[in-house]
């Protein structure tokens, strides 16, 4: 999971989304179905228009932005429609979901003292919550120390969206980790590696946000990042600033 930086919708778009979540609201209460509201809606320009935004935050690959693994397909609301239709038409509260996440997630939606327990990609660091364990390509709760505990949003989410269940998405994540550790390795074959040069490798090879793992999580104190981090303390500052 990456952190994901959310765009603005054209003016008129948010317009339009904003006019269609205050006639819902009015129809709902009258007893309007959410389902046909929303697939009359995914028609329209304006959900053209937000899909086609999506699309360019999630980057060139256009990855789930939950699991970064498998293709986004479609919208999915961070607060399900079904929880909390007031938030149907809400620019915040949509993401680029694949189907598996889809499925996964659906109208499950832990919530405590008012505060979702899933991550949301767009509005905060995932790995604030998540660590990553790179033997097995797992995503899994991050461990806080101050609690003596694993971070419960990590552990929601994990489990909401079976992080640490899916073959295939930890055979990614593993790939993705063995490209990052070999492009390190190979820059600290170099006396002194081009910092400018690195960013850039790194970037090309990270197709699951774990660069945000590599730079501001446990990823940090991890071979060879680490001793990237210890013998070239400029060119770790420079990745950092950029990458992180």
């Amino acid at each position: 999971m990456r952190k994901v930086t959310r765009l603005a919708l054209p003016s008129q778009t948010q317009k339009a989304l904003q006019r269609r979540q205050t006639t819902f609201d009015l129809a709902h209460a009258l007893g309007a179905l959410i389902e046909g509201e929303w697939r009359s809606a995914r028609r329209t320009k304006a959900l053209r228009t937000v899909v086609a935004t999506l699309k360019t935050m999630a980057g060139t690959r256009e990855r789930c932005m939950y699991c970064c693994d498998s293709h986004g397909t479609d919208i999915d609301h961070f607060w399900p429609k079904s929880v909390c239709p007031g938030r149907m038409f809400q620019w915040l509260n949509m993401l680029l979901a694949c189907t598996e996440c889809g499925r996964f997630k659906a109208s499950t939606f832990p919530i405590v003292d008012g505060v979702p327990q899933l991550i949301d990609p767009t509005a905060e660091d995932p790995w604030a919550h998540l660590d990553f364990d790179p033997d097995t390509g797992v995503v899994v709760a991050r461990y806080d120390v101050a609690l003596d505990a694993e971070d419960a949003r990590g552990v929601a989410t994990v489990r909401v969206l079976q992080l640490d269940r899916r073959e295939a998405l930890n055979d990614g994540y593993l790939k993705t980790w063995r490209r990052l550790a070999a492009v390190v390795a190979a820059a600290l074959r170099n006396r002194a590696p081009d910092a400018a040069s690195l960013t850039a490798a790194l970037r090309e090879a990270d197709d699951h946000g774990l660069l945000g793992w590599c730079f501001r999580g446990t990823g940090q104190n991890v071979s060879p990042f680490a001793e990237l981090r210890a013998r070239h303390d400029e060119v770790w500052d420079a990745c950092t600033q950029t990458l992180g």
